[in-house]
């Protein structure tokens, strides 16, 4: 009879963490979906996402623009498989769903090249997908895109733009991917022959808000390992890309190569932009930035090298024959006096004996 009140205590108390729980609370967070199943919760996002926003209070920062092509072999995971294939599926198949479902928005591909994330740059759904010739089906204002019509092999380059800051208040520095935008190769557009290739830039992504998305995303990396260890937030947050730099931030908003004419200056130019990139942290702790090796050179210090040992090696041999041809002639010339002195003496006695 003792134990009843405990017993009854402990039931109210249950009821009571019940009731508090908010309702739909759990099943919300292990699904990752909001009510109407259209947008991961915040939660999920922090979850997934391996890439937290860039601090906007920072005493440095400096935005570059890069154009990844997906022929090489580093860029190759965000291209194939160029058809999904079981859960696998290309960058551009996953960023147009997550667009036509309305999970994430797209922004418009302004004139000057530039992203704009607000409400006014959005494109509508629709807009978007007339405006680069893909088909789809609407069905009581629900719009699909099958996965044959997804033009997902035209897409052969990205532009991604890198933020690269320094944070006070932590006193570290870091890169961020901040946007990506795909661009589509089409061959033989408007009259052009068929080997003519145009590049249409399609839209901007906001990095932040798809990040989590990319974060359940596994991709196949290497050829040589054929396991799916790594997501598409990894292989952006990790850099796993190779890009060429195309443009800076910069007041005027001109494009490298309107700075740098021809291949030369523009390699000398993404080269030097690099070399800054990689300086600013060792040039910030006060040490110097380690020179990057260049086979050229080693090989051009190397012929040198050798070179001077050679030269050395005959200055030497010329040196020991100079200093022994003196001793030589020094010997010869002493032997010729002596037998001089020699033969000298001889003849004095020989005379005086004459004349004795």
């Amino acid at each position: 009879m003792k134990r009843l009140p405990i017993i009854t205590l402990a039931l109210f108390m249950g009821i009571l963490t019940a009731a508090a729980q908010p309702k739909g609370r759990v099943q919300k967070d292990v699904a990752g979906k909001s009510d109407n199943g259209t947008a991961l919760s915040e939660r999920a996002k922090s979850q997934y996402t391996g890439q937290m926003p860039a601090p906007s209070d920072v005493v440095w920062k400096r935005d570059i623009y890069r154009i990844l092509d997906l022929t090489k072999e580093a860029n190759a995971a965000l291209y194939y498989p160029v058809e999904p294939l079981g859960d696998r599926v290309n960058l551009f198949t996953l960023v147009l769903r997550l667009v036509v479902d309305g999970k994430v928005p797209a922004y418009e591909y302004r004139s000057d090249g530039n992203e704009l994330f607000t409400e006014e740059n959005k494109y509508k759904v629709k807009d978007l997908l007339e405006k680069f010739y893909i088909y789809y089906e609407e069905k009581d204002g629900h719009i699909t895109v099958s996965d044959a019509d997804i033009p997902s092999g035209e897409v052969l380059s990205y532009f991604i733009k890198e933020s690269s800051y320094y944070d006070q208040r932590t006193a570290t520095t870091g890169t961020k991917v901040t946007a990506i935008c795909p661009v589509q190769h089409r061959a033989g557009d408007y009259g052009d022959s068929a080997e003519a290739v145009t590049k249409f830039p399609m839209f901007w992504l906001n990095y932040d808000e798809v990040s989590a998305y990319f974060g359940m995303t596994p991709v196949m990396t290497s050829s040589y390992n054929n396991v799916s260890n790594m997501s598409l937030d990894d292989y952006f947050v990790k850099h796993q890309y190779e890009g060429e730099i195309y443009k800076t931030s910069n007041l005027q908003n001109k494009l490298l190569a309107d700075e740098a004419k021809g291949d030369t200056a523009l390699r000398v130019a993404r080269e030097r932009i690099e070399g800054e990139l990689r300086g600013f942290e060792h040039n910030l702790w006060g040490t110097a930035e380690p020179e990057p090796e260049d086979t050229t050179s080693v090989a051009a210090t190397k012929s040198t090298r050798r070179a001077r040992a050679t030269r050395t090696a005959a200055k030497t041999t010329s040196r020991a024959k100079t200093t022994k041809a003196p001793r030589a002639k020094q010997e010869k010339t002493t032997n010729k006096s002596a037998n001089k002195s020699a033969g000298g003496s001889g003849s004095g006695l020989s005379v005086r004996r004459q004349k004795r």
